[in-house]
């Protein structure tokens, strides 16, 4: 059995999903928190097998002003707990107090954009990401990407484990024909935040340009963010909203209902390591209009489980749009081909022993 502090920027689905498979090993798990986090729903709470006491210092953002006193506390929740190692993501933001520390062994785990974006910040960011590596025993990350990035700021390769954070394939299941929408009606679905990073103006002033000289086509929006009131406004100057649905956040176990229904899931992410969003919509048997970038192109092949469009290029993705529904007879095929995929690579259950896996390595077993 070992003793292992879990360390997290804020405490998200991602980290009760680790949590909760961690909380089912013999292991001893103790959980930190870097930031304030938001609230989860009830179905989210902090497995009761997981220690979450003592923990440092409630702060809605750390800035490195604070990390005198946070090194400090973090120094004594070390001492208090004495782990055999520290599982420490993202990069920057947790990883690195404790590489400052210079605690070993240090599992560091990259969420994909402490990487892709942040580690190109500037030079001190680039600074804090090599020396962060250089005192990580081991690095886990999601997909090849990350992998190839880490080597680039120093990580050695047989130090890297690498495999995709994966779902749960029980949750997320593909409908029968009878759960689909009227084939009068062509649903795209987005499940992606409300935010620049993730392209939702591209999204929609994509489906503006389509929706007003196909009234088939039917956009959903699933999530929320701060970019609600332009999206609104882009969607009632087009004159196409009776045909786009701003549904807000929605509960964890709908949201297959949702992806079933769809006719295509759209994503326009500037940044994205393996995305969740596009796991769940493959796992439903539904293909996907994707952004081209690099970590999507590790799951989507253009014409088998779904199209690439170019990034940030709304008049391109409007020209998927209705090519996709043009082509809808060919959704089952490539919605079954999506399905195959996930059952072979995003199987969260055949993943996670990865991730014990790179505490094994951490510790000079393997």
């Amino acid at each position: 059995m070992l003793k292992i502090i879990y360390f997290s920027r804020r405490y998200t689905p991602h980290d009760w999903r680790f949590l909760s498979a961690l909380a089912k090993t013999d292991h001893k798990i103790h959980y930190i928190s870097l930031e304030n986090s938001r609230s989860l729903s009830a179905q989210h709470p902090l497995p009761p097998e997981v220690g979450s006491s003592p923990g440092l210092s409630p702060r809605d953002r750390v800035t490195f002003s604070d990390y005198p006193a946070l090194l400090s506390e973090l120094q004594g929740i070390i001492a208090a707990v004495k782990p055999d190692l520290i599982h420490a993501g993202p990069i920057q933001r947790c990883a690195f107090p404790v590489a400052l520390l210079d605690f070993q062994p240090l599992v560091s785990v990259s969420w994909g954009y402490d990487l892709i974006r942040e580690a190109k910040t500037d030079t001190m960011w680039r600074w804090i990401t090599e020396y962060t590596l250089e005192h990580s025993a081991v690095m886990v990350g999601d997909c090849s990407t990350i992998r190839q990035l880490a080597i680039s700021y120093g990580m050695p390769d047989e130090s890297i484990i690498t495999f995709p954070w994966g779902i749960n394939l029980d949750h997320f299941t593909p409908a029968g024909e009878s759960h689909k929408i009227p084939a009068s009606v062509f649903t795209i679905l987005s499940t992606r935040g409300w935010e620049p990073i993730y392209g939702a103006d591209t999204i929609v002033q994509a489906f503006a340009l389509a929706g007003k000289s196909n009234p088939d086509l039917r956009l959903v929006l699933l999530g929320g963010g701060s970019m609600e009131s332009d999206l609104r406004a882009i969607i009632a100057e087009a004159g196409v909203e009776d045909q786009v649905e701003f549904l807000g956040l929605v509960d964890y176990n709908q949201l297959p209902d949702y992806f079933q229904s769809a006719d295509i899931f759209v994503s326009a992410s500037h940044s994205d390591g393996t995305s969740i969003s596009l796991l769940e919509a493959l796992a439903c048997g539904t293909p996907a209009l994707v952004s081209d970038i690099p970590g999507n192109r590790e799951w989507v092949s253009s014409g088998v489980n779904g199209w690439f469009f170019p990034l940030g290029d709304a008049e391109a993705l409007a020209q998927s749009m209705i090519r996709a529904r043009d082509l809808r007879l060919q959704l089952p095929e490539m919605g079954r081909a999506a399905r195959l995929l996930a059952e072979q690579r995003a199987d969260w259950n055949a993943n996670f022993p990865q991730l014990l896996r790179a505490y094994e390595l951490a510790l000079g077993n393997e």
